[in-house]
């Protein structure tokens, strides 16, 4: 992947990127005056506030804005809850969504790529989010669970919604929560009455879908029940296929904005899984992670207050020195790479492996197919806002066959 127009126009990501290696630089945990909260800035401590949800707690109940439509979700969203009750969802959404499930995926992953390739065969110019990176995922996911695919451009409408970000600044502040919690709550109603006709068809018709799987998990006697389904699904469904879509869009970026780096994976495609991690280290979806402590704690040598909302930087940890050789450089090779993109400890990204393989087999058949790859104008191209994912919202490019 090339581009020709490296010095007539930077990539929108490079002020995020210089953002980032700033704050990598600074005191690895200081206060934020006029957000009132702590950034958690160095790998290490970074790791640590992850690795310890008893310290340093996902829920946020009392502390932000709640919402009625919001609080429905949250009964199978384990991303903002804590032990026990992480450990429970966890453990009985683990015996429906297993790594044989997601490795049973392949063959349809490579099955779907191709397919929304071919519907571009005759096209020298298309946009890659709108042809590839957008509906690969909500495709696989879609037929995982058992909702219907024609319904893609609804889930499409959800996401654009939830993470398009429009109404917010690129600093969240309580008041950009409150207002945009306010302007979407219609959009997650809709997503809840859906999802719950959805699991109910499935009681009815139980199939060997992953919402059939669901309905039949039990630990302990305990079953899930409807409206925690509904979170997770809906986690799956809207959160699951947009970080797909968001690497697959940042990895075309970030080869175009250095090609060398294009050129080593092109010439050794075994190399494409590291590659893909670079990209994430370089890019992450979703930069940042809240938390709260539960109580007074040290870390990085600062005294935090107990119920002190904290921010861990995860993209400011990517560049940790401390840990990276060379951070501020793009290595597509680099290995080792313990990135913290997908999180660390029990909230891990659930989805992590299916979006490593979609992304792996999609850029495969992506270079494979075309010789040349080119961002012909970076001023067509869109992003979403950042404060909430950092991602292409429309990629256009021009492409060469082999």
């Amino acid at each position: 992947m090339t581009s020709n127009e490296l010095k007539e126009a930077p990539c929108v990501f490079d002020d995020l990127v210089d953002r980032w290696s700033a704050l990598s630089e600074a005191d690895p945990v200081r206060h934020d005056e006029g957000q009132n909260l702590w950034q958690i800035l160095d790998h290490r401590s970074v790791a640590a506030v992850l690795a310890d949800p008893a310290t340093y707690s996902s829920d946020f109940s009392g502390l932000t804005p709640t919402q009625p439509d919001f609080e429905t979700f949250r009964q199978g969203n384990f991303v903002g809850m804590d032990p026990p009750e992480h450990r429970k969802l966890r453990a009985l959404v683990s015996q429906a969504f297993t790594p044989r499930v997601v490795s049973g995926l392949e063959p349809r992953i490579h099955a779907i790529t191709a397919e929304l390739l071919d519907a571009v065969e005759d096209r020298d110019r298309f946009d890659v989010v709108d042809a590839l990176a957008y509906p690969l995922p909500i495709l696989v996911i879609a037929e995982l669970l058992g909702v219907p695919a024609s319904d893609r451009g609804l889930f499409q409408e959800w996401a654009a919604t939830l993470f398009g970000g429009d109404e917010i600044g690129e600093s969240l502040d309580m008041s950009d929560i409150e207002r945009a919690l306010d302007s979407i709550a219609p959009t997650v109603r809709e997503m809840n009455g859906y999802i719950l006709e959805h699991i109910r068809h499935h009681r009815k018709h139980p199939g060997e879908g992953l919402t059939s799987r669901l309905l039949q998990a039990e630990v302990d006697g305990v079953r899930l029940a409807d409206q925690e389904i509904v979170g997770f699904v809906a986690l799956l469904l809207v959160a699951g296929h947009i970080t797909t879509t968001a690497l697959l869009g940042n990895a075309v970026l970030s080869f175009d904005r250095y090609p060398d780096a294009a050129a080593q994976v092109r010439a050794d495609p075994g190399r494409l899984p590291d590659a893909i991690e670079e990209v994430l280290r370089w890019l992450p979806p979703f930069p940042e992670l809240g938390r709260r402590t539960t109580r007074e704690v040290e870390l990085g040598g600062r005294t935090i207050p107990a119920e002190s909302i904290l921010m861990a930087n995860l993209a400011a940890a990517n560049r940790d020195p401390a840990r990276f050789t060379d951070p501020g450089t793009f290595h597509a090779m680099r290995d080792p790479n313990p990135h913290l993109t997908f999180g660390h400890g029990i909230h891990f990204c659930f989805g992590a492996p299916l979006a490593r393989m979609e992304a792996r087999i999609a850029l495969r058949q992506l270079l494979d197919r075309f010789s040349c790859i080119t961002i012909p104008s970076r001023r067509e191209v869109e992003f979403q806002n950042p404060a909430v994912i950092v991602s292409a919202r429309r990629l256009p490019l021009e492409v060469r066959r082999s």
